[in-house]
């Protein structure tokens, strides 16, 4: 078990996209574990802020399931849908130091850009120098100028970014009026006073962004761990997209004894069967985040078949 840390704060942020499914599961247990093991807080947190894709009814099945695995979470869950005055102030103080500039540019017209590796459109820049006569603004992007950005991943090593290469001036406020996951997280990252970040490595690609937002706002930065994402048998990340099967919330031990077996810590197969709390009590006397595998992505396996 690592040492008590009393300081610590992490968290788990699930998109009440779809149900709990076996990745997003890898991701909780990973966060929970280290928290725990830490002496840490654990928080919990609905990424909802976009509503257009997220519902009450998927958010309140997610929570049964993480009940029903054994987690628990410390105060009150955070929804980001109640959070937006927080965004918007965050957003105008960047205005009033000339950090962010309105954008006309439709997603036909960025149809052609370089795409970052996250596959979002590196901005090419049309709208950087004011928006175009007899156009409406649709967006506000935050500049980026030459900035670079370096981190220390606890998981994935270290990591260097070009921002401009890489990312481009990148959206704060979309053109649906709802505003982009880059602020939110990062406002409610530091509104919660959270220390470290453990998360799937498919979220590897936004956090130079995420850093550069923080340094602009003057907030701190946590320390990153980035998990291997969980794939299935074609190579695809297990999402609502690939529909990714739900985990079995009458029966969460298998898939339990999966996901820390997916993170390298090797549980005895004698627990494949067990309830959550004899797992949780394997795994916080046993837990060590560096025996989880260095990489982006691997097979996800339950109960010895890969997830379809």
């Amino acid at each position: 078990m690592n040492c008590s840390s009393p300081s610590y704060r992490g968290r788990f942020a699930p998109s009440p996209t779809g149900p709990l499914h076996f990745g997003s599961l890898v991701a909780a247990t990973g966060s929970f574990m280290e928290a725990r093991t830490r002496g840490g807080a654990w928080l919990l947190r609905m990424e909802d802020v976009d509503a257009l894709r997220c519902s009450r009814e998927t958010a309140a099945d997610i929570l049964r399931t993480l009940e029903a695995c054994g987690f628990a979470w410390d105060g009150e869950v955070v929804w980001q849908s109640r959070r937006t005055s927080a965004y918007a102030a965050a957003l105008e103080r960047l205005k009033e130091e000339g950090r962010v500039f309105a954008c006309a540019c439709t997603r036909k017209e960025l149809a052609d850009s370089a795409i970052a590796p996250d596959g979002a459109a590196i901005y090419p820049g049309p709208c950087r120098q004011g928006v175009p006569a007899g156009r409406l603004a649709r967006a506000w992007r935050l500049r980026v100028g030459d900035a670079r950005v370096g981190f220390d991943d606890a998981i994935q090593g270290h990591v260097d970014s070009d921002l401009a290469l890489d990312a481009g001036d990148f959206v704060l406020l979309r053109a649906d009026g709802l505003f982009a996951y880059q602020l939110a997280v990062v406002i409610d990252d530091a509104a919660a006073g959270i220390t470290d970040v453990v998360r799937g490595a498919d979220l590897l690609a936004s956090t130079p962004r995420q850093i550069f937002l923080q340094q602009c706002l003057g907030l701190p930065m946590p320390h990153y761990a980035h998990l291997p994402v969980a794939v299935n048998a074609a190579g695809k990340k297990l999402s609502k997209q690939t529909h990714a099967a739900p985990v079995d919330a009458s029966r969460p031990g298998p898939a339990l004894h999966a996901a820390l077996a997916f993170l390298g810590q090797q549980p005895p197969p004698e627990l494949s069967g067990a309830n959550p709390r004899e797992l949780w009590a394997w795994g916080l006397a046993n837990w060590q985040l560096a025996r989880v595998p260095r990489g982006p992505a691997y097979p996800a396996v339950t109960d010895g078949i890969i997830v379809p």
